[in-house]
């Protein structure tokens, strides 16, 4: 599917993290939230939308000079409902389907992003497409149609969109991403300690 707008939630505010800013972390020598921003618009589906908490805050200045609509959330605070609600409503009016993406999600790949965006059949019976590992996990990124954009809208606290895709279990199609690049998180600096390992891990064994 093309013209699939991302929502890409990013407007938490890192309560786990022991004072930091896990979307404000270094990855390659810029700051997570970037980098997953600029995979968004690599994968070239549609436009991208970013829920903020509210300005000021040093989330604004990380996506500066990216092709990107970020959208102020005042509301944060009551939980990610309340990005996901303000988020949809910028979407365009014409869309017919957007697509859900945490913005702490390190392994997504722009060709991760396409797979699943690719997978959507607006047509079948499914109006839920989310990616799964290779052993049928459910993670993200997820796709939701417009059909459930009343739902999405009638959220509220820190629940998101697994409710509505509860409540709608027999209308989801799973896509397989490779790895674990459809579950793993970032939201604790052990979490963070234990990507960054795996990663000079693997890099070492490809250098081996």
């Amino acid at each position: 599917m093309t013209d699939l707008p991302i929502l890409l939630l990013a407007a938490g505010q890192s309560r786990r993290m022991g004072g930091r800013d896990k979307l404000m972390e270094d990855v390659d020598g810029q700051p997570l939230l970037r980098r997953m921003a600029q995979r968004a618009r690599a994968a070239g589906i549609g436009p991208v939308i970013v829920a903020l908490p509210p300005a000021p805050h040093a989330r604004y200045a990380a996506l500066d000079g990216l092709p990107v609509t970020p959208v102020e959330v005042p509301d944060a605070a009551e939980g990610i409902s309340a990005s996901l609600k303000r988020a949809l409503s910028a979407a365009p009016d014409a869309a017919r389907a957007v697509m859900i993406l945490l913005a702490d999600l390190p392994d997504i790949l722009p060709e991760d992003i396409r797979c699943v965006a690719q997978d959507v059949d607006l047509n079948h019976k499914h109006c839920i497409f989310r990616g799964a590992t290779a052993a049928g996990a459910p993670g993200h990124p997820v796709v939701l149609s417009r059909a459930l954009f009343p739902e999405l809208m009638a959220l509220t606290g820190d629940s998101g969109a697994q409710t509505v895709i509860r409540r709608h279990a027999d209308k989801v199609r799973l896509v397989p991403l490779p790895g674990r690049h459809a579950l793993r998180d970032l939201d604790t600096p052990e979490d963070w300690a234990a990507w960054r390992a795996d990663r000079i891990g693997a890099q070492e064994k490809g250098r081996g």
